[in-house]
């Protein structure tokens, strides 16, 4: 089984790592970093360099895709060539996943259109816009596509998706040896349960920004 995690200048590496460290256990599962030419792929930051192997064109037929996503992906959601690849390896995919506004890269590459999925809380109501039914889960399957809402939850997807194919002792061993046993020291990981003046706060800033 291949899994091909896409990357692109600006992802969120979080995005790109908590699925690699969950469903890249998968036994006998292959995970290779694409991108449309290989080589080194700075995140957001620009401070860390994830290690594209192969190009977008040597990798033809994934069973799994993860789209981590960006805090701006708006020029990969009009790249032709992240969005035809997309379009074609989603042709033979098992699996099509995306990470927090990951989604919105699948979702204009047409892959979301008139079904459930799931990003970061600022992006909901761009997917909105794009003809996809937006959901606040963490994480969401329709069909074969299954998104994640933001950073954090692409660990959650990981085990999800793990559990779908591999069982849930598998995926619930994963969970165990990584320890993934969340005790934030806040409880302000959604706009529901943050303090209302900083979801607004944040609201504010990212229709600045757009």
């Amino acid at each position: 089984m291949q899994i091909a995690v896409l990357l692109y200048e600006g992802f969120t590496a979080l995005d790109a790592i908590g699925p690699y460290d969950t469903l890249g256990r998968l036994p006998e599962a292959e995970t290779v970093f694409v991108a449309e030419t290989p080589g080194p792929v700075r995140n957001d930051s620009g401070s860390l360099a994830f290690v594209a192997d192969k190009a977008l064109s040597e990798v033809t037929a994934p069973d799994i895709v993860i789209v981590p996503g960006a805090p701006d992906p708006s020029a990969q959601m009009t790249n032709p060539a992240v969005l035809d690849w997309l379009r074609t390896v989603d042709a033979g995919t098992t699996w099509t996943t995306s990470v927090c506004t990951g989604s919105l890269l699948l979702a204009a590459a047409g892959l979301l259109e008139g079904r459930r999925a799931t990003s970061h809380w600022l992006a909901l109501d761009q997917l909105a816009g794009m003809g996809v039914e937006p959901t606040g889960e963490r994480v969401v399957t329709d069909g074969k596509y299954v998104t994640a809402a933001g950073v954090s939850s692409g660990i959650d997807m990981g085990l999800t998706l793990l559990g779908r194919i591999a069982g849930d002792r598998v995926a619930q061993s994963v969970q165990l040896l990584t320890e993934y046993d969340p005790q934030p020291p806040y409880d302000a990981g959604s706009p529901e349960k943050a303090p209302a003046d900083l979801v607004a706060e944040w609201r504010a800033a990212s229709v600045a920004g757009s």
